[in-house]
């Protein structure tokens, strides 16, 4: 029979004891009995999804700096920008000074149709103010993300006015697209500028490829900045 060893550690007037276990017994078993410990013993209450994320981000931490975890609601994000599309009002912003800058709108979506500019700084969102706030970027995104054709109210600053002009703004499918321009140089070399990688960029990229050898192009220059 093998003997179990008992390991403990201290914590906010608390022992917590996990029994050791064979060598080649699961690690996740390990992390769940420490869960578990805490979200029983510990002397306030925990949330013990909170726990396994911070866990997760740490382990990855030991990695190396390319490894991160992400969650669920930043993926589904993430996963709309490289399908080509998402539901929304068809806005690149920044958060700049605690308020939300419009950097540009994209053509053809709602917001360029309502006559929203790129300068434009948004003070509030279905009559809540988010500038000042503290707002990130994924609190930004809950609020103007949604189901196609509902609607979201918004409130825009414009220069130097103190006004405000609302905008009842209707959410459209908003296509991404990956090339932002292509064009030729000079009567060889061609250009395209490529803005970020999604699905449709092997079909954007090989469509200004082919559109550009059309007029002559020998050589490429292929922009990758900020991408």
């Amino acid at each position: 029979m093998l003997k179990k060893i008992t390991a403990s550690f201290f914590m906010f007037g608390y022992i917590l004891s996990i029994d050791a276990q064979p060598e080649n017994i699961a690690t996740s078993l390990k992390f769940e009995q420490v869960i578990n410990k805490i979200e029983g013993l510990y002397v306030d209450s925990v949330d013990g999804e909170d726990l396994t994320e911070a866990a997760i981000i740490a382990l990855l931490e030991k990695l190396d700096p390319h490894s991160t975890y992400m969650p669920k609601k930043d993926a589904n994000n993430a996963r709309s920008q490289i399908d080509g599309s998402f539901v929304g009002i068809g806005i690149r912003f920044n958060i700049i000074k605690d308020t939300i800058l419009v950097v540009n709108t994209i053509s053809g979506g709602p917001s360029e149709k309502l006559g929203i500019l790129p300068g434009d700084k948004i003070i509030e969102v279905d009559n809540e103010v988010v500038a000042g706030t503290g707002i990130n970027n994924s609190g930004v995104r809950s609020r103007l993300l949604g189901e196609k054709d509902s609607k979201v109210l918004v409130a825009i600053k414009r220069g130097k006015s103190n006004n405000l002009i609302k905008f009842n703004i209707k959410r459209d499918k908003i296509p991404i697209y990956s090339v932002d321009a292509s064009y030729m140089l000079d009567n060889k070399i061609g250009y395209i500028k490529l803005n970020s990688f999604s699905r449709t960029t092997t079909r954007e990229m090989r469509s200004a490829i082919t559109k550009l050898k059309k007029q002559g192009m020998k050589k490429l220059i292929l922009d990758l900045q900020d991408n």
